[in-house]
């Protein structure tokens, strides 16, 4: 009987090779997934709708990805994980390219949903591929890394947005990020190494129930789901208003400047990285509470009125997230590995969660702003700003 593959190491040239690739991945995902964040306010005074009604560009993704989620996730226990990335890349940058030509709100609200659902399949088993291809000990560092991709992927993608969305408007900004997404999924063909200890398990629905039972049954599981929903609720939340606080008064910003809040999202790669270094030297269960603290003290520093302190609070917010992102997310494999089984399954559920408190929060549940007027979005951005 063949010896089970231990797992790349840190000095192995396949472990470079699945960084760089995870790290494109989550780079060109969460670039297509956000890209619409920092023009919220064009296309509200594009399409003349109001800006909570705006953010249902984001939310109908977001939700759209986090229920896909439920299907990938065990699915890929069955065929496979690097088929359903590569498939996932590929597909959502073509629908993106569809997105930037969309001639209606109504319309682009279709696609931004159907982008969700093919955004689905790095998020699903991400963390699953590196579950069963890394080494035990460098783990929790390779999740970090790979949450580091996303975090630069949010990033980029708003940031370029902003940018692109000055130059030619909402169009060209998101067919921009879509072909860099694109560019990114012919990178990740061409260095992602082929998975070497996936066992597929047969297609049986029964088997595939019991096992969500069981994750659905384990408190710690479902404790983490809830960090997720709670985090990801409040810090989608945060940006969304960002975007119309800061082109509002008292800023007045142009939404490329605007956008330049967003450059503190290093500092999320930076510090989800150190986290899982953290999390692999002293354990899980002290770092998580630690990461949530410094995420509530810099919402709180949001709150200040002073530019200065909001760009910091935001910084402060942003590494708190996501390194405690990169230890819930990586617990949740180790444990469902180590115990109830089903690493793709536990996935999904743990993003399910993480996606829904971003769709909650962003719902335009709320009384909804005045139409914007048609002649100017400019006009809009202000006002939209003052009556939210």
């Amino acid at each position: 009987m063949q010896e089970r593959f231990a797992g790349h190491q840190l000095v192995d040239p396949a472990y470079r090779r699945i960084s760089v690739a995870l790290f494109a991945a989550g780079l060109a995902t969460f670039a297509m997934l956000y890209s619409v964040q920092p023009l919220l306010p064009e296309l509200a005074g594009d399409f003349e709708v109001s800006a909570t009604e705006s953010t249902l560009s984001l939310s109908l993704c977001t939700a759209a990805l986090g229920v896909t989620l439920l299907f990938v996730g065990p699915v890929s226990e069955v065929v496979g994980r690097t088929r359903f990335i590569h498939l996932s890349l590929f597909a959502s940058a073509i629908v993106g390219l569809l997105c930037a030509a969309a001639p209606s709100w109504p319309a682009l609200l279709v696609l931004r949903t159907v982008e969700g659902v093919a955004l689905a399949g790095l998020p699903a088993v991400g963390m699953a591929y590196l579950r069963e291809e890394v080494h035990e000990g460098v783990h929790a560092r390779a999740a970090g890394l790979y949450v580091a991709g996303t975090a630069m992927g949010g990033m980029s993608g708003r940031l370029i947005a902003g940018v692109l969305g000055d130059l030619g408007g909402w169009r060209f900004a998101l067919g921009g990020v879509a072909v860099i997404a694109l560019a990114c999924a012919v990178l990740v063909r061409l260095v992602l190494p082929a998975s070497r200890n996936f066992s597929p398990v047969p297609a049986r629905p029964g088997q595939l129930v019991r096992m969500t039972g069981r994750l659905l049954t384990d408190p710690a599981l479902l404790a983490l789901c809830g960090i997720a929903a709670t985090l990801m609720g409040a810090f989608v939340a945060v940006y969304n208003a960002m975007s119309f606080r800061l082109v509002g008064p008292p800023y007045q910003l142009s939404l490329a400047a605007a956008g330049l809040v967003f450059l503190v999202y290093p500092v999320g790669a930076l510090s989800s990285t150190y986290a899982g270094a953290l999390a692999s030297r002293y354990g899980r269960r002290p770092v998580l509470p630690l990461c949530c603290l410094v995420t509530l003290s810099g919402l709180l520093l949001t709150l200040f009125a002073s530019l200065a302190l909001v760009v910091v609070g935001l910084a402060v917010m942003t590494a708190g997230f996501f390194g405690a992102h990169a230890v819930a997310s990586g617990w949740v494999a180790t444990r469902a590995h180590l115990g109830v089984g089903g690493t793709g399954p536990a996935a999904s559920l743990y993003l399910f969660a993480y996606y829904l408190g971003s769709s909650v929060s962003t719902s335009p549940w709320r009384k909804s702003s005045p139409s914007p007027p048609a002649a100017s979005s400019s006009v809009w951005r202000a006002r939209s700003t003052a009556t939210t």
